[in-house]
C-alpha cells in the first residue's frame, strides 16, 4: 500500500490507502471507483491525488455511521492523510461501494457526493454521508433490481483534490442512446462537472467522430478541446477494454483532469465480426421469443443446429461443426446472424423483410430502414443464385411432390408427418452408450438429426398457410384480415393447443379430486414440485400428472435453450398452471367449450366468405372453399416440428446430464448441471480430465447478471450501432401502444405483466402482458382475457395460438411490459393493433 496507509493498533487493518497505489486487486477494500481511479493514475492519465477511506473504516464505524461520529482511529486515520493533500484544500468526497463502477452495474448516482469540502472537520462529516448513503431508498431499489446482496456490500470513499474547473462535464465513449461505438458524445458546462450529471444546467451537446465534431455555435469546448478530450477518452476506453463513462474538468490553465472513469453497462456486447466492413446481426434468440440469455451449451448446441442446416439444406461445408457456421455469432448470451449477403442482395432486400413481417414485425421495419445506407448498398443484383438454390432445395427434399401430397390427400400428409414423428421418439428413446464420452456422442449426434426432421414436417403445413395467401388473393376484400383470424381459430392437428387441451382435461378431473383440489388451492407449485419429485403427492395428482409429462415432460420455458430443464425434471411450471384452472368457475368459459365455439365460428366463417365470393363468381367461390378447407386441415400443424425438435433437444440434454454427472463424481465439476455452462467441446475437455470449474463460476455470473437485462437489440451493426434507435417516433399518444394486428378481438380487463411464467399467478380474464412467450407459456393463454407482447408477428408462435383461443392479441408493442402495469385496466383491439391504457 502507499505511504499514506493508517494501521490500528487494535484491528490491524488499513483505514486510508493513497489513490495512485490502487488497481483492480484492491476493489474489495477500496470499491469501484477508487480501483478505477487508482488503474488510470497508474496508467499515467491526469487525475487529481487523494485517498481512499476503505472498508474496512466503514466496517470499523458499525452499523450506524449516519448516527454517530467516526471511531477516534478512523478520524485520525482519515485527518493525516487530508493533511497531506494540502492545507485546507477543497476536495471532493465521493462513495465507493464495492458494488459501484462494475462492468454490469454502474450505480451512477445513487450514492452521494460533496463537492468543495474544506477542513478536516468538513471531510470527517463527508465521509460519514457517504457512509449512510449506502441505505438510502435509491441504493437500495437499485441493488434489489441488479440482484446485490445488501450484506455483501460495503463502502469506501474517495477524497480528491477539486480541481479549479472552468468547464466539466462527462464523456461517453460510444454513443449511449444508439450504441455506436465509434462516435464519443461530450456533455459540457462551466463550472463543475456535478451540474451536468445531476441534469441542474442544459450542458452543450458535442459528438466527436470520424467527420469531426459537432458542436452547437458557442459551445463551452473549442474543437481542439473537444477532439483532445475525446482521444483521451478512448485511450481509457482503450485501458479498461470497455466503452467507457467519463467524468472530466478542464483547469484555469486549460489543463485537462479525468476525476471518475466507469464502464458504460446498457450496451449490449458486440458480437465478433463475420467478415470485412460494417456487418448486420439479427438476433436469432429474439426471433425465437426468447429475451433470456442462451447457456453456454444451449449456444453450442445452436451451433450444431446451424452446422447441419448449412451442409444438409444448403449444401454450404462447415470446417467446424461443433463451431458452428461463421454467420452464427454470440455476445451476451444471445445467438445474432450475420445476414450482410442477404441484406446487400436483391432477393434479401425483398424476401428477408417479407418473411419478418409474419414472424417479428419490428425486425422487419428495422431491416428495411438499412435499405438506404450507402455502406450496405446492394451487391448482388442478381435473383440468379438465389433462384438455382431455392431449386436445388427443392427438388433435393421433394418439397412439390410433398406439396400436391398435401393438396390432395391431407390425411396422408398428416400421416406421413406422423411418421417422422416415431422415427423422432425411436430416436430420442434409444439407449445410450454406457460410458459418458459415449452419451457426449449421442448428444451431438441426436442434434445433428434435429434439424433434418424440419424438410419432411414443414411442407405440410406451409402448405396450409400459403392456402391462406391464395385465398386471400382470390377472394380480395371479402377475406380481410378479422376473417382470416376467424377462419385461423380453434385450428385441429395442433399439437400445442391439444397439449394445453390435455392439461385443462388433467384439471378438470383433479378438481373431483378433493385431496388433489386441496393441495393444488393451498400448497406453493415448488413444493408440489418437490413432493412430486419424491412420489407423495396425493394419488390421483401424482398418476396423472406423471402421465401428462410423459407425453409432454419434454417442453420447458424458453425450451430452446439445452440448458433448460424440461418439465419432466421440475413440473412446477405445470403445477402452477394446474392452479390457476381450478379457479375458473364460469363453464362458459371453460377452455374446450370456448375451443369448440372457436371451431364453429372458423367454419362460419368459411362458409361466409365463400358466400360473399359466390355472389361475385362461382368459379372464385370454388377456389376460396378448397384453399380455406385445405387451411383448416393443414395449418394447424406448424407446431409438429418445433414439438419434435424441442423432443430431440430434450433427449440430448438427457446424455449431457449423464455427463454432467460423471464430471460432478470426479470432482471436475462441483454439481452435474454445471455442465451446461461448459460447450460440447469443452465437455470432452473435461472427460479428459480437465478442471473447469473456474471457467464455469465466471459464466455462472456473466449469465446471472445477463438475465437481469431488459433491453436486447433486434438488429445490431458490428460498429455498436442499434439502427431501431435511429428511428423517428411516431405520433406520441399517452393512452395507446401501438403494435401489429394478431387475434382479431377486443377484450378490457385489468393487465398481469408476467416476466417469467413459472409461478405466474394469472386469474381469469386478465389480459397478458409478456416479452414474448414459446410454447412452455401457452397454458396460461388458456383462462386469459387477451394478450400483449413485445416481441413477434403476425405469425409467431403466441399470436398463432392466440387465434386458436379466440383471445384478442397484439404484438410487437415496445416496452409494453414497462409501459403497462399489472392491475392497470387495458383495452387490446387485436384488429387495430392497438392497445389503450
Amino acid at each position: 500500500m502507499g505511504r499514506w496507509g493508517y494501521r490500528s493498533g487494535m484491528t490491524g487493518e488499513e483505514f486510508v490507502v493513497e489513490l495512485k497505489s490502487l488497481d483492480a486487486q484492491a476493489l474489495p477494500r477500496v470499491g469501484g471507483k477508487a480501483a478505477n481511479l487508482g488503474e488510470l493514475i497508474a496508467a499515467g492519465f491526469p487525475v487529481p491525488p487523494g485517498f481512499a477511506v476503505t472498508t474496512a473504516a466503514y466496517e470499523r464505524a458499525g452499523p450506524a455511521p449516519a448516527d454517530a461520529p467516526l471511531p477516534a482511529d478512523v478520524a485520525t486515520a482519515v485527518r493525516a492523510a487530508y493533511t497531506r493533500l494540502g492545507a485546507d484544500v477543497p476536495v471532493a468526497v465521493r462513495s465507493s461501494a464495492t458494488a459501484e463502477d462494475l462492468p454490469w452495474a454502474s450505480f451512477a448516482g445513487q450514492q452521494d457526493t460533496y463537492l468543495n469540502v474544506v477542513g478536516a472537520d468538513a471531510v470527517l462529516d463527508a465521509v460519514r454521508r457517504c457512509w449512510a448513503s449506502l441505505w438510502t431508498d435509491r441504493a437500495v431499489h437499485y441493488r434489489e433490481a441488479q440482484g446485490i446482496d445488501h450484506a455483501a456490500v460495503r463502502m469506501a470513499v474517495v477524497v480528491q483534490r477539486m480541481v479549479d474547473a472552468q468547464v466539466a462535464g462527462v464523456l461517453f465513449t460510444a454513443d449511449p442512446v444508439t450504441g455506436t461505438r465509434d462516435r464519443v458524445v461530450i456533455d459540457a458546462a462551466p463550472g463543475l462537472g456535478e451540474a451536468v450529471v445531476s441534469g441542474a444546467v442544459n450542458p452543450d451537446h458535442i459528438v466527436v467522430d470520424a467527420d469531426g465534431v459537432h458542436a452547437p455555435p458557442g459551445a463551452c469546448l473549442t474543437d481542439a478541446q473537444a477532439t483532445a478530450l475525446a482521444g483521451l477518452g478512448r485511450r481509457v476506453a482503450d485501458h479498461f477494454g470497455s466503452p467507457q463513462d467519463v467524468e472530466w474538468a478542464v483547469d484555469a490553465d486549460g489543463e485537462l483532469w479525468l476525476t471518475q472513469a466507469r464502464p458504460i453497462t446498457t450496451l449490449h456486447p458486440l458480437p465478433a465480426p463475420a467478415g470485412p466492413g460494417l456487418r448486420v446481426l439479427f438476433c436469432a434468440s429474439l426471433a425465437q421469443g426468447l429475451t433470456r440469455p442462451i447457456t453456454p451449451m444451449g449456444l453450442s448446441g445452436f451451433r450444431v443446429l446451424a452446422s447441419t442446416a448449412a451442409e444438409f439444406v444448403f449444401g454450404v461445408p462447415v470446417a467446424d461443426r461443433l463451431a458452428g457456421p461463421p454467420a452464427l455469432r454470440t455476445a451476451g448470451g444471445r445467438a445474432f446472424l450475420d445476414i450482410t449477403p442477404a441484406v446487400r442482395s436483391a432477393p434479401g432486400r425483398a424476401l428477408l423483410p417479407r418473411a419478418l413481417d409474419v414472424m417479428e414485425s419490428r425486425s422487419a421495419a428495422v431491416l428495411r430502414t438499412l435499405h438506404d445506407d450507402p455502406r450496405l448498398s446492394v451487391q448482388q443484383p442478381s435473383w440468379a443464385p438465389f433462384l438455382r438454390r431455392v431449386l436445388h432445395v427443392l427438388v433435393r427434399f421433394r418439397i412439390p411432390v410433398l406439396v400436391a401430397l398435401a393438396l390432395v390427400r391431407p390425411e396422408a400428409a398428416r400421416r406421413r408427418v406422423g411418421r417422422v414423428g416415431d422415427r423422432v421418439r425411436a430416436l430420442a428413446s434409444a439407449s445410450p452408450g454406457p460410458t459418458a464420452a459415449e452419451r457426449l456422442d449421442n448428444a451431438v449426434h441426436v442434434l445433428r438429426q434435429a434439424f433434418a426432421v424440419m424438410p419432411l414436417t414443414v411442407p405440410a403445413a406451409g402448405t396450409g398457410l400459403a392456402m391462406l395467401g391464395l385465398a386471400g388473393r382470390v377472394a380480395g376484400p371479402d377475406l380481410d384480415s378479422a376473417t382470416a383470424h376467424a377462419v385461423l381459430r380453434s385450428l385441429p392437428h395442433n399439437s400445442t393447443t391439444e397439449m394445453d387441451l390435455r392439461l385443462w382435461a388433467l384439471a378438470r378431473t383433479l378438481r373431483g379430486d378433493p385431496a388433489s383440489a386441496a393441495a393444488l388451492r393451498g400448497t406453493p407449485p415448488g413444493e408440489l414440485a418437490r413432493r412430486y419429485g419424491a412420489g407423495t403427492l396425493p394419488p390421483i395428482l401424482q398418476s396423472s400428472l406423471a402421465a401428462f409429462l410423459l407425453r409432454h415432460g419434454h417442453r420447458a420455458i424458453g425450451e430452446i435453450d439445452l440448458g433448460m430443464p424440461r418439465w419432466s425434471e421440475d413440473p412446477e411450471h405445470v403445477l402452477g398452471v394446474l392452479a390457476n384452472y381450478l379457479r375458473l368457475d364460469d363453464p362458459a368459459l371453460a377452455p374446450d367449450v370456448v375451443f369448440a365455439r372457436g371451431a364453429e365460428a372458423a367454419d362460419a366463417a368459411v362458409t361466409a366468405v365463400v358466400e360473399r365470393v359466390r355472389a361475385r363468381s362461382r368459379v372464385r367461390a370454388v377456389v376460396v372453399r378448397f384453399a380455406l378447407r385445405r387451411v383448416r386441415e393443414l395449418a394447424g400443424m406448424r407446431e409438429e416440428h418445433k414439438d419434435y425438435l424441442i423432443r430431440l433437444l430434450a433427449a440430448a440434454r438427457s446424455h449431457l446430464k449423464a455427463v454432467g454427472s460423471e464430471l460432478a463424481d470426479r470432482g471436475l465439476l462441483d454439481r452435474a448441471d454445471d455442465v451446461f455452462f461448459l460447450e460440447l467441446a469443452e465437455a470432452r475437455t473435461a472427460l479428459d480430465g480437465a478442471d473447469l470449474r473456474d471457467r464455469v463460476a465466471t459464466r455462472r455470473a456473466e449469465y446471472d447478471r445477463e438475465l437481469r437485462r431488459r433491453h436486447v437489440p433486434r438488429v445490431l451493426l458490428s460498429d455498436g450501432t442499434e439502427p431501431e434507435a435511429l428511428a423517428s417516433p411516431g405520433p406520441v399518444d399517452d393512452s395507446a401502444l401501438t403494435g401489429t394486428a394478431a387475434s382479431a378481438g377486443t377484450a378490457t380487463g385489468p393487465a398481469r405483466v408476467v416476466l417469467d411464467p413459472v409461478g405466474a399467478h394469472l386469474e381469469p380474464g386478465e389480459i397478458l402482458v409478456v416479452p414474448s412467450t414459446d410454447p412452455g407459456w401457452t397454458p396460461l393463454f388458456l383462462t386469459a382475457g387477451g394478450l400483449v407482447m413485445e416481441m413477434g408477428g403476425p405469425n409467431s408462435h403466441g399470436a398463432v395460438v392466440a387465434r386458436e383461443y379466440g383471445i384478442p392479441a397484439v404484438v410487437g408493442v415496445p416496452d409494453a411490459t414497462t409501459r403497462i402495469e399489472t392491475g392497470q385496466e387495458i383495452t387490446v383491439d387485436g384488429a387495430a393493433g392497438v392497445v389503450r391504457v
